[in-house]
C-alpha cells in the first residue's frame, strides 16, 4: 500500500477496523552470502597449503556456512513466534475490553455480559416478553386497551368506533390505529396507558400541546409515543439476551429497584423530548431530530454517577401527576 493511500484510509477512520486486517511480517535477512576465504591484501589467496588442509579448511567453511543459515533461521522463528504472542495478546485485550465508539445517537460501549441476580433476570425476562407481543387488532384484550387509552385520554368524550376520524385528535395518522402500531407492539400502547395513569397532568398538557410557544405544524401525540417506545428498546439494548451497552447495564440497575422501570423510563423520555422540541422550536419535519437528540441526552442522564435509581434522572423532575 502506498503511504498516500494508508493515510487516506487513517483520514476516514479505518483505524479501529485495522484489527480485522492483515499483519505482515517482514523476515529478518539471512546471512546467504559465501563467507570470505583467507586471503592477503592484495587479494590473493595463501600459498604453501596442502591438499588436506584446504579440504579440511573447505569444510569448516561449509560447516560455518550452514550453522550461520540455521541460527539465522532460528532468529526468524523466535521473532514470529514473540510477534504472535504480542499480536495474540492484543487481539485478546480487544475482545474483553473494545474501545468506545461515539455515534451520532451517542455513545455505544459493549461490555462484558452483566451478572443479573435472580429478581434482576426474572423481571428482564418478563420486559421481554411483553416486547415480543405485537398489536394485534382482531385481539379482543388489545381492542379494550385501545378503548382505555382513548377514556383516560378524553374522559368527558364519547368513546368512537376503532376506526373512525376522531382518532386523529389523539395523534394516530389515520382512522385506524392499529396501523401505526408497526413495530412498537402491544407494549407501546401499554406505555402510554401507564403513562396517562400515572402521571396524568404531564400526559394531558403534552396530548394538548399546553406548554411553551407550539410549533403550527406539531408532532403527533399518539405516534410519537410508539416512536419514543421503539428508541428506548433499541438504546436500551432490549432485544438481546442481556443488555451489554452502557444504558442498557445501567439500565439493569434501575431495574433491580423498580419492577416498572421500563415504563417509568418512558414517560421522561416523553417529557423530555417534548421539552427538547420547545427548545429547538421544531416542527414536523424535525421530530427525528429531535428524538435522536433526546436520546442523547437520555444516555448522557443514564451515565451520571449520582443517578441511582429513576427519580434520580434530572429530567425526572419535569414530570407532573
Amino acid at each position: 500500500m502506498r503511504p498516500g493511500a494508508l493515510r487516506r484510509r487513517l483520514d476516514h477512520g479505518d483505524v479501529g477496523r485495522m484489527s480485522n486486517g492483515n499483519y505482515m511480517m517482514t523476515g529478518l535477512h539471512g546471512l546467504d552470502e559465501p563467507l570470505l576465504g583467507n586471503r592477503d591484501y592484495g587479494g590473493r589467496h595463501s600459498e604453501g597449503k596442502t591438499l588436506e588442509c584446504i579440504w579440511v579448511e573447505g569444510q569448516r567453511k561449509e560447516h560455518l556456512h550452514w550453522a550461520a543459515l540455521l541460527f539465522t533461521n532460528l532468529i526468524v522463528q523466535w521473532a514470529q513466534w514473540i510477534a504472535n504472542i504480542v499480536l495474540g495478546s492484543v487481539s485478546f485485550i480487544a475482545r474483553i475490553l473494545p474501545l468506545p465508539s461515539n455515534t451520532q445517537s451517542g455513545s455505544n460501549w459493549k461490555l462484558l455480559e452483566p451478572a443479573l441476580n435472580p429478581l434482576q433476570e426474572a423481571r428482564l425476562r418478563s420486559l421481554q416478553q411483553r416486547l415480543g407481543i405485537p398489536y394485534d387488532g382482531s385481539r379482543l384484550e388489545h381492542q379494550e386497551a385501545l378503548k382505555q387509552l382513548w377514556k383516560l385520554a378524553y374522559p368527558h368524550r364519547e368513546l368512537p368506533s376503532l376506526k373512525s376520524e376522531l382518532w386523529k385528535d389523539m395523534g394516530w395518522q389515520g382512522p385506524d390505529p392499529s396501523t401505526d402500531f408497526r413495530g412498537g407492539g402491544f407494549i407501546s400502547l401499554e406505555n402510554l396507558i401507564f403513562f396517562a395513569k400515572k402521571y396524568p397532568q404531564s400526559f394531558q398538557r403534552l396530548l394538548h400541546k399546553q406548554d411553551g410557544n407550539r410549533s403550527e405544524w406539531e408532532y403527533p401525540f399518539a405516534v410519537a409515543g410508539i416512536n419514543i417506545s421503539f428508541m428506548l428498546v433499541q438504546m436500551l439494548d432490549l432485544q438481546s439476551g442481556k443488555p451489554s451497552s452502557r444504558a442498557g447495564r445501567r439500565f439493569l440497575e434501575l431495574l433491580a429497584e423498580d419492577e416498572m422501570a421500563f415504563d417509568d423510563l418512558y414517560c421522561v423520555t416523553f417529557q423530555m423530548m417534548d421539552a427538547q422540541w420547545l427548545v429547538k422550536r421544531a416542527s414536523y419535519m424535525e421530530f427525528n431530530e429531535i428524538l435522536k437528540s433526546t436520546r442523547t441526552r437520555l444516555e448522557h442522564e443514564l451515565s451520571l454517577e449520582s443517578v441511582s435509581g429513576l427519580k434520580d434522572l434530572p429530567a425526572y423532575g419535569l414530570l407532573k401527576r
